[in-house]
């Protein structure tokens, strides 16, 4: 009765809110994108994590906030912060209540608790109409808009790598070295209106890549340029796209060139995916894009469709083939994934593989909100065919020119559950299936379920869902996600990931099975703190080497890794933010080996000198008996940049960051790091080798806003 009445008296004291003048306005602070990276990722064990993914879309929703009171159900779960029982509990709410008058009207809605109004609040407004009421021509839109900005960003290592010293010979031939300079260099512009336009470019030098005018080999000045141009809600025209672009369907199956957390912290809300369609590119990352035209268009009330079309070369190992009964008299072997394009060996793969895609969508979405489906087609032709190292493992991949890959996809939400799925054959007749369920069993008790099963032939090259692979293929699983409220400002979340591979995988000679688990208690005791401690232990297959098994031939065998991670996040005055981590892994590579072992300990302490000066710094330290078992741990940097270096051997990590914003133009960052090994001589290795026990690297951005 209690509960029923605080509700009442909250929603009905913010029918008062538009009358209590300036108490409207919801004061939107910047988001703390650093802590929400260590909410929803669980433990970092590569560099490939999707950062820039995530601080992009996040910035996007910063940047143009999402409507809550137009905001469809699809839109809502895009945002990777709320469970499925508040987006139903959201949508009941506008539906018996009519539209939000404010922000803090969401306290009313069932669900909906202060810590998540805090972590979202940054990401979303109130209006009473969509945000393409501005008027004017699309010149004028663009001179008006706020969100227009330019940014440059540069970086460098202090030391002198063995890359860039000077050339020399071995006999008689020169010896492989970096044919630009040490500097790293990138030039980003964008200009933004939610549900109205977009337009940017995009250019970037690496390290150690040459500036260079060569249009037959498709470079002008930096190694990577992108652009783009992308209209919405011009009437039936849902969305236009020209230059770069992404395309999201379904659960990622087939089209999933965006965002994707995968396994995480975020046991439940982390396993959808939100059909987001056509959305413009604006990334560092060379290789996650379509380069053409798309558009979107409204077929009927509920019906829209898509069509896009892509050409662009990418990086590829392209070969001769010496055997006269071959199919091929050209093919490439593999593709080049890293973007980078120093030395004379990787600029030769550089764009050396034409890739064409094009394709269509049809969706529907109820009336409702609850119930949407919609058919993929993807067609993909290469330039020069595909022809894989004639290994075991490789008996099923990829050969050819031309892939064609056809899906079905659905998502059906009833009160607190959403069913979701995907489903999807290639050409070469493989299947691809992905089915799930999240439920909210209780007012604190969430739940997850999803089934995977990616065969052997089925072959897509822009889809990415949740999976132990880089790719959907030679996989099938069971995931089931748990997250319970026992008390207030407490949490607790878990997983349970089984899944096997039908046949041989890359240093695994045989077909295999693992398991992943993890566990995470977290406590909240303010609003502006945060502390948990996290276990998770991981089976994968591994191909044991001989000198560990006696026998002449690696033998498969099973590698265990437990992970432990406590953290702090404490703010103990407005001006003052203290974080501490401590994580550490054993890892063992068979049951009569010895265990091995590695810690990395961090302080990070962030203050705000004044309104506009911000100081951030980290100490750490860190030790660990070899590479394997390495250490990741994310470090905040400048904006939209991300850092996750390797740390191994035994040291010291340090960083600091200064950002200042100097008048409502300009703002600007600089960032320094080092770190310092014990017991070494060189640092990194090949062309990256630098003499003595120091790496060091500054970072300089600026920012001016149009």
């Amino acid at each position: 009765m209690k509960h029923r009445l605080a509700q009442f008296l909250i929603f009905n004291l913010s029918f008062l809110i538009p009358y209590l003048g300036a108490a409207q306005e919801f004061p939107r602070r910047a988001p703390e994108l650093d802590r929400l990276t260590q909410e929803l990722f669980a433990e970092i064990q590569t560099d490939q994590v999707p950062y820039e993914d995530l601080y992009g879309t996040l910035l996007n929703y910063y940047q143009s906030p999402l409507n809550l009171n137009t905001a469809t159900a699809e839109e809502l779960r895009a945002l990777p912060l709320l469970a499925e029982k508040q987006v139903a509990a959201l949508l009941r709410h506008r539906q018996a209540t009519g539209p939000l008058l404010s922000v803090y009207e969401l306290q009313a809605v069932p669900g909906w608790d202060v810590r998540t109004i805090e972590r979202v609040a940054p990401f979303v407004t109130v209006a009473s109409t969509r945000p393409n009421a501005v008027r004017g021509t699309l010149w004028q839109r663009i001179k008006q808009e706020e969100n227009n900005a330019v940014l440059l960003r540069y970086e460098r290592v202090l030391q002198q790598r063995k890359g860039y010293a000077a050339a020399d010979t071995f006999q008689g031939r020169p010896t492989l070295r970096y044919l630009g300079s040490p500097d790293a260099v990138a030039l980003r512009y964008r200009v933004s209106h939610a549900h109205d336009f977009s337009l940017g470019f995009t250019a970037e030098k690496d390290a150690g890549e040459p500036l260079a005018w060569r249009p037959g080999q498709r470079q002008y000045g930096p190694d990577f340029v992108s652009a783009h141009f992308v209209l919405h809600e011009q009437g039936r025209l849902k969305t236009l796209a020209l230059g770069d672009y992404q395309l999201q369907f379904g659960q990622g199956l087939l089209l999933s060139s965006g965002l994707a957390a995968g396994k995480g912290a975020e046991t439940i809300t982390n396993l959808r995916r939100a059909a987001l369609g056509v959305r413009p590119y604006a990334a560092l990352l060379e290789n996650t894009f379509f380069r053409g035209a798309a558009a979107t268009y409204q077929l009927a009330p509920r019906w829209e469709a898509t069509a896009f079309a892509s050409r662009k070369n990418i990086d590829a190992n392209t070969r001769q083939n010496t055997d006269s009964l071959a199919q091929f008299d050209e093919f490439s072997s593999s593709l080049l994934l890293t973007g980078l394009h120093r030395t004379a060996t990787e600029i030769a793969g550089r764009q050396r593989l034409a890739e064409t895609v094009g394709g269509g969508h049809v969706g529907y979405l109820s009336a409702d909100g609850h119930l949407s489906f919609g058919l993929t087609a993807v067609g993909t032709h290469y330039g020069t065919a595909f022809q894989k190292r004639a290994e075991p493992y490789n008996r099923f991949e990829f050969s050819g020119q031309n892939n064609l890959a056809l899906g079905a996809h659905y998502s059906y939400g009833w009160r607190n559950l959403l069913l979701f799925g995907e489903g999807g054959r290639s050409s070469g007749g493989g299947l691809g299936l992905v089915n799930g369920l999240l439920a909210s069993l209780g007012p604190a008790v969430d739940a997850s379920v999803l089934v995977r099963h990616y065969e052997t032939d089925f072959h897509t090259f822009y889809g990415n869902a949740l999976g132990e692979n880089t790719r959907n293929i030679n996989e099938s699983g069971l995931y089931i996600g748990l997250k319970v409220r026992p008390l207030a400002r407490w949490e607790v979340s878990a997983y349970f990931d089984q899944f096997r591979f039908p046949w041989l995988r890359y240093r695994v000679g045989a077909p295999s099975h693992g398991q992943d688990a993890l566990l995470r208690v977290a406590f909240t005791p303010t609003k502006t703190s945060l502390l948990y401690v996290q276990y998770r232990a991981r089976l994968k297959p591994l191909d044991l080497p001989t000198s560990i098994t006696g026998r002449p031939l690696p033998l498969p065998g099973q590698q265990l890794r437990h992970s432990l991670l406590l953290y702090a996040d404490v703010q103990p005055t407005a001006q003052l933010g203290l974080r501490t981590r401590l994580q550490t892994t054993y890892l063992r590579a068979d049951d009569n080996q010895p265990w091995r072992r590695g810690f990395v300990l961090s302080q990070d302490a962030t203050v705000q000198l004044a309104r506009r000066v911000r100081l951030t710094a980290r100490y750490a330290v860190f030790d660990t008996d070899d590479y394997d078992t390495r250490q990741y741990v994310f470090e905040q940097d400048v904006l939209y940049a991300v850092s996750v270096p390797a740390l191994y051997g035994q040291g010291t990590r340090a960083y600091a960051i200064g950002q200042a914003t100097l008048n409502k133009h300009f703002t600007v960052w600089l960032r320094y790091a080092d770190t310092r090994y014990r017991h070494q001589a060189t640092v990194g290795s090949g062309l990256e080798e630098i003499k003595g026990a120091a790496r060091s690297e500054v970072t300089a951005q600026v920012r001016y806003k149009l």
